[in-house]
């Protein structure tokens, strides 16, 4: 097996081997990955974070021997939302939060700033969540720079040492559910479906029936038993479908 790591700020991971191809989610700084796939110009991968398969390019990583794949469970993950690491050229390069900065040495950088790598509770989890209030929404996205619902609620996590899966519908099968908004607390999360019943978004519980979530941008809405109520278009914009305990 050949192994890699990422060794710049944030690489799309796309559906198929093609620029054009969308992207499905995004390799951070000092992420490892298992390569199950070479070809000329691209690698189809698996994340070793959180499993997720795709494809990236060739030039976007480097690999790695096979002793430096996993992650730890001290694993430190770069807590301010912009930082840079220094690489043995004495250049700066630019890291985002959750980059795993425990990789740093594996690639010849210097990291200084800081760093989140104990087990915490769900409520520094929803600091992490309000810090990235404003980030625009991205399809895939991973980071302060753009990122979906379910890499919202994953990155929060990730930063208390809890390791969600990359899919809103994966996500949900984890954790108790509770019955009720009122039995849950800040940090829980919410799950909402579509007509069909698939869970098709996710979001944080904040205090007082509230939630943030990825949604256009990063938000805050009020939250009922019917789901998203958002004040500005005065009506529901997701069906709420189970509320979820992780930790």
């Amino acid at each position: 097996m050949k192994f890699g790591i990422c060794n710049i700020s944030i690489v799309p991971i796309r559906e198929e081997k093609s620029q054009k191809s969308e992207m499905t989610s995004q390799l951070l700084y000092g992420e490892t990955f298992e390569i199950l796939e070479f070809s000329e110009n691209w690698s189809y991968i698996k994340m070793n974070f959180d499993d997720y398969k795709g494809w990236i390019k060739n030039n976007q990583y480097v690999k790695i021997e096979n002793e430096a794949f996993k992650v730890k469970d001290d694993t430190k993950y770069c807590l301010d939302l912009v930082e840079f690491v220094e690489t043995p050229e004495k250049k700066l390069k630019t890291i985002v939060m959750g980059s795993n900065v425990s990789n740093a040495g594996i690639l010849n950088d210097k990291f200084d700033g800081n760093f989140s790598n104990n087990k915490k509770k769900k409520d520094e989890a929803v600091k992490i969540a309000l810090s990235l209030i404003n980030t625009p929404y991205l399809w895939g996205g991973r980071s302060p720079f753009g990122i979906d619902c379910s890499g919202f609620s994953q990155l929060a996590y990730k930063m208390i040492g809890v390791s969600l899966p990359r899919d809103a519908k994966d996500q949900a099968k984890i954790g108790s559910t509770l019955s009720f908004i009122d039995e849950s607390q800040a940090g829980d999360l919410a799950f909402f479906h579509d007509e069909e019943d698939k869970i098709i978004h996710v979001g944080i519980i904040l205090k007082d029936n509230h939630i943030i979530h990825a949604s256009g941008k990063v938000r805050i809405d009020r939250l009922d038993q019917t789901g998203i109520y958002n004040n500005e278009l005065n009506t529901h914009t997701h069906k709420l479908r189970f509320i979820k305990k992780i930790i």
